[in-house]
Order: C-alpha cells, then structure tokens, then sequence
C-alpha cells in the first residue's frame, strides 16, 4: 500500500516537513496526531534531518547527505504509556513525509533506536536518505548500525534486509 499524503491530516500549524528544500530545518519536527482507530491511541510523529558524509571502504563508494528519521511513537492518550497500534498507519505517516522529495524509497528500522539499534517499545522508525542534492539514494553501507527493510518490500512482504556492519 502507498502513502497517500491526501488520507492522513496533520493541523493547519502541524504541517508535514517538506524534504525537498534545500534549507530545510536540521531541528526536529514534530507532529501529534490521534490514531484513526478510534481507540484513544495518539501519534507522536519526530522527523529529523541530520548530515552525513562517508569515506569509501572497499567495494562501498564515498557518499554525502543527509539521513531523514522519522520515528513514530505510539502512546495512550491520556496517560503517554506506550500503545500497540499496527505498523500500517505509521507507515503512511513516514511515507507521506518521504513523498515530498520520493514516494518509492524509504526504509523501515522496526522498533528500534536507530543510533544505537537497542529495542524501543512504543516507536517505530524509518529512514530516508537524500544525497546533497536532496534526491532519494539507496542507504550507504557505511551508516548502516541497525538492520533496513525496504518499505517497498515490506508492501510486497518479500523479506529483503540490509545487514548491520556494527
């Protein structure tokens, strides 16, 4: 299933970071949303933009750019405790942010830190890579520290993954 930017709806003042800008903001943004299940669960939607630039290492070339995070808490409403909530909405949140530069590439984390790959309840993460020109490129080897599932596979449920080289 794709992101479909039109199905999900943040606040006038929470509006959806656009990735394509060539000055967008390295501060997190932040979004909160209720879950349309209608079952007192809320989003909290953090999207990060951090810088990279890797040396090449054999059979892996150099490459600069930025990593784009979006991670995805899932908590009660009332009290902020964690809540399960199926990974689909998520991913439609991650995939409409990616849209505004890629809607066919992104990759998803799992239930992770994605600095340190320990398990998070709660959150779920996905990762978009831009080169310098803010064009979606494929994950550099070299900043991989927790495994990768290309989101569209995930759709076709073929089991590719990008190995950890930590």
């Amino acid at each position: 299933m794709s992101a479909d930017p039109g199905s999900i709806r943040a606040d006038s003042h929470q509006a959806l970071p656009n990735l394509a800008v060539q000055d967008a903001s390295a501060d997190p943004h932040i979004i909160t949303a209720a879950a349309r299940t209608g079952t007192d669960i809320e989003l909290r939607i953090h999207t990060s933009i951090a810088p990279f630039d890797v040396t090449a290492e054999e059979w892996f070339p150099a490459a600069a750019g930025f990593a784009v995070t979006v991670i995805v808490h899932t908590v009660d409403a009332q009290t902020g405790v964690p809540r399960y909530l199926q990974p689909a909405e998520a991913a439609e949140w991650a995939r409409a942010i990616f849209s505004t530069v890629d809607n066919l590439h992104g990759y998803f984390l799992g239930a992770v830190d994605p600095g340190t790959g320990v398990h998070r309840r709660g959150q779920l993460a996905y990762r978009l890579y831009l080169d310098t020109e803010r064009r979606a490129i494929s994950v550099p080897r070299q900043v991989v520290t927790c495994p990768h599932y290309l989101l569209s596979a995930i759709d076709g449920r073929a089991e590719i993954t990008i190995p950890t080289t930590a």
